[in-house]
């Protein structure tokens, strides 16, 4: 009756999703703690990101249940990674002819970043452990935990410091370096570090 795949295997990637999209909204609102709940909605989208392949990969899935999985995940990612975070960066009042083209290169690397890995596999069921290059998930946790270099650091020094990690975060992902995948106690520590990133978002700032 309807096209796309809705079963289980999925449920977590849509989840991120739809907390993305609300993360995007608030950055629209003037509120001043807008931009708090912005990047918690940017933590709990990696965290979400973090665990839906395992759940997807205990999933009885058909072949073309694996490779619609594959495709969502990296079309969801854009939203995730890419989207939400430039929709902070706007919201930050980065709106100068320079932080345009940071912004630009930003999404154009990220997109082309998930756009090259996804044509490189042919295997689904065997697993990853290095990865090239910086992932564009890895913005969950850097930008939100960098962002809180605000409140401990000169307004125009923290400026500084935020405009020069785009870059730098857009230039690793595109990087032909090694970097190992997060396994065994990784999956505890991950989840653990953004949560108490979370509670101050939410909780304290």
């Amino acid at each position: 009756m309807f096209i796309g795949k809705w079963n289980k295997s999925v449920i977590l990637t849509y989840i991120g999703l739809a907390v993305s999209i609300f993360g995007i909204l608030i950055c629209f609102n003037n509120n001043e703690k807008s931009v708090g709940f912005a990047m918690s909605c940017l933590i709990i989208a990696g965290i979400c990101d973090l665990f839906d392949g395992t759940i997807a990969r205990k999933c009885k899935r058909t072949e073309q249940e694996k490779n619609f999985g594959i495709e969502l995940d990296s079309l969801v990612d854009t939203i995730d990674f890419i989207a939400l975070p430039i929709a902070i960066f706007l919201r930050l009042e980065m709106n100068t002819w320079y932080h345009y083209i940071i912004l630009v290169a930003f999404a154009i690397c990220g997109i082309a970043r998930l756009a090259h890995f996804n044509i490189l596999i042919e295997d689904n069921s065997k697993p990853v452990k290095y990865y090239t290059g910086l992932p564009v998930t890895y913005t969950a946790l850097i930008f939100p935990i960098v962002y809180l270099l605000k409140y401990i650091i000169p307004i125009n020094i923290f400026n500084i410091v935020y405009t020069m990690l785009i870059p730098l975060v857009t230039m690793l992902s595109i990087v032909n370096v090694k970097i190992k995948k997060p396994k065994g106690i990784a999956y505890l520590i991950f989840p653990l570090l953004a949560i108490i990133v979370l509670v101050l978002y939410l909780g304290v700032l």
